[in-house]
């Protein structure tokens, strides 16, 4: 699993910048809570081969009790409650405050590791200011910049020494499960469609948003073909929930989805598709998982909602258009077998082994057809084709001046090897490799 990195600190000491600099400012993902004020933000990091999930907090004041900063505080601690490591971010400028330390009191109550951050540190790496940290508690400071990129690499090479990367094995197992993730907002019905293939109350369901907080596997056998099946909102026994974390757990769903084979992103027929419905497909595509589209709840709508669902889903799930759009019902067992054949055609589009000698025939006959614009007094010219990786599947292009295929020839492109190779419910990535010029540094 991805560890999970949380950027706290009192308001205004740079926490967000930092955020972006480790998230290379991607998109982050919301965990759109009702009723609250100031949301959890959650984004993808990478240093080197090392990945890592970051979310970012609003302005940190742990004995807070009333209005706004309360809900913050809240958000904040389920942020903690949630990372494998803590970043505390103080501004080495202004010194150190009281809020500083009531935060430093409070994480070190939770028993989590914390590297302590001195932000807008440029010039000052030797300043005397930062001995006035150590009275922090938190251990030797790291001075970094947010702003300009200085000393994030050495923070993050600390922060994530003590955790094993995710090992990917290239060769897929042929007899080895499918990773079933089942994902989506709360009380969209994941666990009672977990309940139902299993034919027995595995998971508890409630009709409550957010009854569960863990990633549950459960080992799942169907027709001889093995599964792990993922309950992405997880579980825990009522009297075991630790009353300051909320029940639902944004950083488990990630998790889930990056370390599945196949997602089945369930929606919720009577809710439409939502703000966070496409913030976790985007990040189901992101990660390059095989995915199936399930629109649950389909009896409860009548025909004039069914017209308008299906073209949200359109307009608002567009990049996902390559995934099958199936309609159950998870309470009443309908339509639940289509589900697992357009599973099965996804993982085995996501895991299809593509020749070299076709891949290139594919592609000459697609440049034939319509050959690339040209750019100025390059038109670029692609030569043969290769399977790069599976799952999801790579095709790498290699040819001269391919900096100058546009975006379109690579979507025509993409569709021509889809519709050949019946890939359907997976992403499709195409990697273009030119070659050298070995005349280019010449005169």
């Amino acid at each position: 699993m991805k560890p999970v990195i949380a950027v706290v600190g009192r308001p205004n000491v740079g926490k967000s910048t930092l955020f972006n600099r480790m998230t290379k400012t991607r998109d982050a993902i919301v965990a759109d809570f009702a009723g609250l004020t100031r949301d959890r933000h959650y984004g993808d990091g990478r240093l080197a081969d090392r990945e890592f999930i970051v979310i970012d907090t609003g302005g940190f004041e742990p004995d807070s009790s009333t209005g706004i900063v309360k809900e913050m505080a809240k958000q904040t601690r389920q942020a903690v409650a949630e990372a494998d490591a803590v970043i505390f971010v103080v501004d080495i400028r202004t010194g150190v405050s009281a809020q500083d330390h009531d935060i430093a009191r409070y994480l070190r109550s939770v028993n989590k590791k914390v590297f302590l951050a001195a932000n807008k540190a440029e010039g000052m790496v030797d300043s005397p200011l930062l001995g006035e940290l150590y009275e922090l508690g938190m251990g030797d400071p790291h001075p970094i910049s947010s702003a300009h990129g200085q000393g994030i690499r050495s923070l993050l090479d600390a922060v994530l020494e003590g955790f094993e990367p995710d090992e990917k094995t290239e060769d897929l197992q042929e007899d080895a499960p499918i990773r079933l993730a089942v994902a989506g907002r709360p009380n969209v019905g994941k666990s009672t469609l977990i309940n139902t293939w299993l034919g027995e109350e595995r998971l508890v369901a409630f009709d409550q948003p957010g009854t569960t907080r863990d990633a549950i596997t459960v080992p799942f056998e169907r027709h001889g073909q093995k599964f792990e099946l993922i309950d992405t909102a997880g579980l825990r026994r009522k009297g075991k929930v630790f009353e300051a974390i909320e029940k639902f757990s944004v950083v488990k769903t990630l998790q889930a989805i990056a370390s599945a084979d196949v997602v089945l992103l369930l929606l919720d027929a009577t809710q439409g598709v939502t703000e966070q419905d496409a913030h976790i497909a985007g990040y189901i595509l992101e990660s390059g998982r095989a995915v199936v589209i399930a629109i649950n709840k389909w009896d409860a709508i009548d025909d004039y909602q069914r017209e308008t669902l299906e073209r949200s889903i359109a307009a608002r799930l567009a990049f996902l258009k390559f995934a099958a759009v199936l309609r159950i019902s998870a309470l009443k067992r309908q339509g639940l077998g289509p589900v697992w054949q357009a599973i099965a055609d996804a993982h085995a589009s996501a895991t299809r082994k593509m020749s070299t000698p076709v891949l290139t025939r594919l592609l000459q006959e697609a440049v034939e057809f319509q050959t690339p614009k040209r750019a100025g007094a390059f038109r670029p010219k692609l030569r043969y084709a290769h399977q790069g990786g599976m799952n999801p599947p790579l095709i790498v292009i290699h040819g001269n001046s391919l900096e100058h295929v546009t975006d379109v020839y690579k979507r025509f492109l993409e569709a021509r090897f889809r519709e050949h190779f019946k890939l359907v419910g997976t992403p499709l990535r195409i990697e273009l490799r030119s070659s050298k010029n070995p005349f280019a540094d010449k005169d």
